[in-house]
């Protein structure tokens, strides 16, 4: 059987499609989960990889979870409810603890309709693009669930808590130009454009000095959770580690001397 995600390379960026697109990607399988799980603890061990982009073959970008699986109680929906509560803890979960807490930038290219744990994945992601055809929803109330993978803390995040509020409670769908308004996606983009724009941001980034790229990265993560006196003396020690980069010198002297920076990775 394919892998739920085909990864491929351009230099430091990696590019992972969701691949099922007879079932608009939905996360159906265990197997689908530890695929991240693995992709995320392959991208943390390579340090020559700078960014991931993430989107759907198709016409989704995923659909969250399987509704007739739901129906008939199969797959991961099936059990007793300590066995279904494991089931969730094991596996859907797995994916927001590697993705969201990732060192590397990661793009959503949301490609077509991100429902429920589909939005919530895109909300994983540090930087979300969109193409005309994306829809979100946060649908899970639709069918009497609530999010049970994070996106009750993850939506609010990056909509602010109203917004979430609104779209948690409703269930409703929102277009492109609805979520661009939102803040939910960063541009929107016609369909057969969006992953070349995708592309230019992510090299955009990944031209950028690794260890700084990581760095400001989790400063911003962290920065969600702690007090600003905490997050200064943070700053300061990753500051004092980056000035010490072979990269920062040679970004120093080639801002000096007006040319191009050649980085190292070191």
């Amino acid at each position: 059987m394919e892998p739920f995600l085909v990864v491929e390379r351009e230099e430091n960026i990696l590019i992972a499609r969701m691949n099922r697109p007879d079932s608009r990607n939905a996360l159906t399988a265990p197997e689908y989960m530890q695929e991240f799980v693995d992709l995320c603890a392959a991208i943390r061990r390579d340090k020559t990889v700078n960014v991931l982009v993430l989107t759907g073959n198709g016409s989704s970008f995923c659909a969250g979870g399987n509704v007739k699986d739901m129906r008939d109680k199969s797959g991961i929906f099936e059990g007793s409810p300590a066995e279904l509560r494991n089931q969730y803890r094991d596996g859907i979960q797995t994916i927001p603890l590697c993705v969201y807490e990732l060192d590397i930038p990661v793009i959503a290219a949301v490609n077509g309709p991100a429902i429920g744990a589909g939005l919530d994945l895109a909300c994983m992601c540090d930087v979300r693009l969109a193409s005309e055809k994306a829809k979100f929803a946060e649908s899970f109330i639709k069918l009497g669930l609530v999010p049970g993978d994070g996106g009750a803390w993850l939506l609010p995040r990056v909509v602010g808590m109203p917004r979430a509020t609104l779209m948690s409670l409703t269930g409703d769908m929102i277009d492109s130009s609805k979520a661009l308004e939102y803040g939910l996606v960063t541009d929107v983009y016609p369909s057969d454009q969006l992953m070349a724009e995708a592309m230019k941001v992510a090299r955009s980034m990944a031209a950028n000095p690794s260890a700084a790229l990581r760095m400001t990265k989790r400063l911003l993560r962290e920065g969600e959770h702690m007090r600003l006196s905490s997050l200064l003396e943070m700053s300061a020690a990753y500051q004092a580690l980056a000035h010490n980069t072979e990269d920062h010198v040679e970004a120093v002297e080639a801002f000096l001397a007006k040319r191009e920076p050649k980085f190292s990775g070191r």
